[in-house]
């Protein structure tokens, strides 16, 4: 009698590979998105419990979750967002009203693809990481257009407006300051960026490009429009900014979208200038290069990103709104002509072959 295990089975070889890497790297991927949806949630009421300690008031504390206090309020914000109905104004561009909140989300998100968790732990270890990264750093602001202009309202078009110079204005100061990132790792890969810090905190690249840290950082809150460069959403100045005619879970993507960010702009500080998962203890000789702490690993750069994650919350805290014309003016006249400065000062410092530069 024929036998068909024989068929099976070379079947089974044949399209093996091709339907499980992919449904491998599909369930990865629905991983990753799902714990950094959590820690967005979780970061909303990180901070409102930290702006109202900083402001000596209280913050939410009734729904609590097991010992976090307020540790329900994500979920419940969540679900208030689900329920609310979704207005579209009538003259609105359909099509392109509902489009805009995707447009700002997705690309927060496909950040994640190029950012090593751990030294083999990345989606995808692409030689052109750092460009990738710039490339989709830029789409949000299509998001933004999209959204003030397909609302059809003078105040939500303004206020796209508004964002999208001030995006582009602290692009180019993000983008110099990689530059001098690129300049003492020599590599576009964003593994190799972070191999080449290797030998304890004095040999990350704060130490050498602390200007282009700070600028980059800066950079990074003014692209996500937190405070104090937040005047695409000045409630007082222009009812709101590009959207405020979104509500529901369309107003929520742009949320999401700007929680992401923060996160991945502190995750983007750590792997660039702190080390990414690299171990302070390194090179000192204080632990064994055996044990767990002298090891490379995710823990330290969840560690690490907890720094950069407070700080936009400090700032919040802190500072008052700034004019318009004041971002414009620290972008173009301030953040600008360090990054020259000190990409100018690295090209010195490799000459000499000092620094990141001395086996040159």
């Amino acid at each position: 009698m024929w036998q068909w295990t024989p068929i099976r089975d070379f079947l089974s070889q044949l399209l093996t590979p091709y339907w499980t890497t992919p449904l491998l790297y599909a369930v990865q991927i629905l991983i990753v998105m799902i714990c950094v949806i959590l820690v967005m949630a979780f970061y909303t009421l990180a901070e409102r419990r930290v702006i109202g300690y900083m402001q000596v008031r209280r913050g939410p504390n009734r729904n609590n979750l097991f010992f976090i206090k307020g540790g329900l309020q994500p979920f419940a914000d969540v679900f208030k967002l689900i329920f609310k109905e979704i207005v579209i104004p009538a003259d609105a561009n359909h099509f392109l009203f509902r489009l805009a909140p995707f447009l700002s989300m997705v690309p927060a998100l496909a950040l994640w693809a190029v950012i090593p968790f751990g030294p083999e732990s990345v989606f995808a270890n692409i030689d052109a990481g750092l460009l990738y990264l710039l490339a989709l750093t830029s789409m949000g602001v299509y998001g933004i257009i999209l959204a003030g202009w397909a609302a059809n309202s003078k105040y939500a078009f303004l206020g796209a407006m508004r964002s999208a110079a001030q995006i582009v204005a602290y692009e180019i100061a993000m983008g110099f300051a990689l530059v001098g990132v690129l300049m003492a790792a020599r590599s576009l890969n964003i593994g190799d960026i972070i191999r080449a810090q290797s030998g304890g905190p004095l040999s990350w690249n704060w130490f050498w490009l602390m200007p282009l840290m700070f600028v980059y950082f800066i950079a990074g809150v003014a692209e996500t429009n937190r405070a104090p460069f937040d005047v695409a959403e000045g409630e007082s100045e222009i009812v709101a900014g590009f959207h405020v005619d979104y509500s529901g879970m369309a107003f929520a993507l742009f949320f999401i979208a700007e929680y992401v960010n923060m996160i991945t702009i502190s995750v983007l500080t750590v792997v660039f200038f702190l080390g990414g998962w690299l171990s302070p203890f390194q090179g000192y000789g204080l632990v064994p290069d055996s044990h767990w702490l002298a090891q490379p690993s995710f823990f330290w750069l969840g560690l690490k990103t907890i720094l950069p994650m407070f700080c936009f919350l400090w700032l919040r805290a802190t500072f008052p709104r700034y004019r318009y014309d004041q971002i414009m003016r620290l972008g173009w006249k301030a953040l600008i002509p360090v990054t020259l400065v000190w990409l100018l000062a690295e090209g010195i410092m490799a000459w000499c072959q000092v620094g990141p530069w001395k086996n040159l």
